[in-house]
Parts: C-alpha cells; structure tokens; sequence
C-alpha cells in the first residue's frame, strides 16, 4: 500500500512541474524534419547521414521513430527530465502507438539519456535502457568516440525493439514491476481527464512528466510507408508521447 501510495504522489508532483517547463528552452522541431540532430556538431556530415539512413530505414520497417539528439547542455534541467520533454514538445513517435525513442547526449555534462514512448517500454525497460547506455554507449563515449556510441546504442535499441536479445541476459518481467504498471495507469487516466477537459481539441495538455500534443502531429507520416517526396527522407514526427522510462549515465 505504501508503495501504491508512493507512486500516486509521484503522478502528483510531477503534474506540479509542468507548468514550469518553458518551450522556448528546448530546440525547435527541425525544419525540414530529421532524425539525427547534431546541435553538439560531434559527428561528421557522413556519419550524422549514416545514423540517418538507418533510423530512416527502421521507421520505414517498423514506424518506430529513434531519434538522435547532441546538444552542448541541458542547462537546469536534469538529463532526463530535458529528452522527456523534448521528445513531447516534438511529438517523436505515431500517436496512436507512442513508440518513440530518444537518445540525447550533453557533451559538456557528460551525460547521456535513453527515453522511451508509453509503446517501447514493454521493450526497452529502465533495465535494458541503462544495459544500453553502460555496456554499448558509455565504454565509446569515454574515448570521445561519439558516432559509435550512438550507433552501438542504435543498433541495441532496435534489437530490443524487434525482440532480438538473448533472455538469459534479460529479466523483462521482473523489471516490469507492478509498480511501472500502476504508474502508467494513473498517467493514461490523467491524460483521459484533461482531454475530457479541453474536448479534444488540439494544442498542448499536460500529462505524466510534461507536455503531450495532442491532434495531428507535427506533419505527420507522408505517404508511401510513412515518408515524404520521393527521396525517402524522413517525413516528420507523429504526435508520439513519452511515460518517462529509460535510464541516464555519465562518463
């Protein structure tokens, strides 16, 4: 019962912060719309396109959108608190599935988060998240080797994501605790009350952790497997929405 008791506080404080969160110290969605966003400027124009290519492709396969963000600093926001954030006020994900996935690095912090949609938290539990960020990011981020960081994070988080990895190395039950479970139900029904609130309509409303867009998206998926024109680029966001799992760490 303490427990339960625990998580509802948590839902409660946490909807005290919102009101705090100020958009206008967060990136604009990008323009034109991409996956790989390196404002840190760490990686080479070839290596930033290769992470391109291959987020481009798995979105294409599977409509889950990873997106790669490098900034210098989160400033006075705690890494997590800053993806979670950021990936809302972007919308990265389909809304009616919220299987988005961030991975922000702040260079001059040192720190890096993994932050997953309400949709890939069956698969990427704050468990596998920080196996992540320890065994496949960190041991190349502290040899300043950024671009195989994040594509070894990369190609983790798609093997979780498409049920690639090896069970005896994974507990997904026991790090799905009940805990996470009742949390995400008091998050949804708060969600539901302050859509009955506003009617439906678009804007922003504030639920779990921070902002959630609600209505179209931000340009949604184009046509012909969710992307735009004729080059196969990346087509744009689609109202996604983030619960707060994940895991961060430093080197």
């Amino acid at each position: 019962m303490n427990k339960i008791f625990a998580v509802i506080l948590t839902v409660i404080f946490s909807a005290q912060l919102f009101a705090q969160v100020n958009e206008k110290d967060f990136p604009p969605r990008p323009s034109p719309p991409r996956l790989v966003n390196d404002l840190a400027d760490v990686l080479s124009p070839e290596q930033e396109q290769t992470l391109e290519n291959k987020l481009v492709a798995f979105d294409d396969s599977t409509s889950t959108q990873i997106a790669i963000v490098t900034l210098k600093s989160t400033g006075n926001y705690a890494i997590e608190d800053y993806a979670l954030y950021l990936g809302r006020f972007w919308g990265i994900g389909q809304k009616d599935m919220n299987n988005g996935v961030i991975i922000l690095a702040a260079i001059n912090d040192k720190r890096v988060t993994v932050q997953v949609g309400y949709g890939i938290e069956p698969f990427i539990t704050d468990g596998r998240a920080k196996r992540i960020i320890e065994q496949h990011i960190l041991p190349e981020f502290k040899t300043g080797n950024y671009y195989n960081g994040l594509d070894a994070g990369v190609n983790q988080v798609m093997a979780y994501v498409s049920g690639e990895f090896d069970p005896l190395d994974d507990q997904l039950t026991d790090e799905m605790s009940w805990q996470k479970i009742v949390l995400i139900i008091l998050v949804v029904l708060f969600i539901m009350f302050f859509m009955g609130k506003r009617g439906g309509g678009g804007g922003v409303t504030y639920s779990g952790r921070g902002p959630t867009y609600w209505g179209g998206g931000w340009m949604g998926r184009g046509g012909g497997g969710g992307f735009g024109g004729g080059g196969g680029g990346f087509g744009g966001f689609g109202g996604g929405s983030f619960g707060g799992g994940g895991a961060s760490g430093g080197w």
